[in-house]
């Protein structure tokens, strides 16, 4: 697996395509928590939009129950807090 900056996330780029592919394999959302690692819920809130991230490990970990790469479902975003998105700042004369 791929090491991710610290304060890195996955966004979910498409309910309806993690909806797709899930029916497409027949799998439940409990099937789907179990392999990943998680929570059948949590694959219930990415599906219904009530969430609409997680960490890159468990992207990745979803992606591969699903046989696909995960830039197929998520997008890497870095949180405000991990410093990355912060400018410089200028220098008063």
């Amino acid at each position: 697996m791929k090491r991710w900056p610290k304060g890195t996330y996955m966004k979910l780029t498409s309910k309806d395509t993690l909806r797709a592919l899930i029916e497409q394999r027949r799998l439940s959302y409990a099937d789907i928590g179990t392999m990943a690692g998680c929570h059948r819920s949590m694959i219930s809130q990415l599906v219904n939009g009530h969430r609409n991230s997680c960490k890159p490990a468990l992207a990745e970990r979803i992606a591969l129950c699903l046989g696909v790469p995960s830039e197929v479902l998520f997008v890497a975003h870095s949180s405000a807090v991990s410093g990355n998105n912060v400018k410089p700042k200028e220098k008063v004369a």
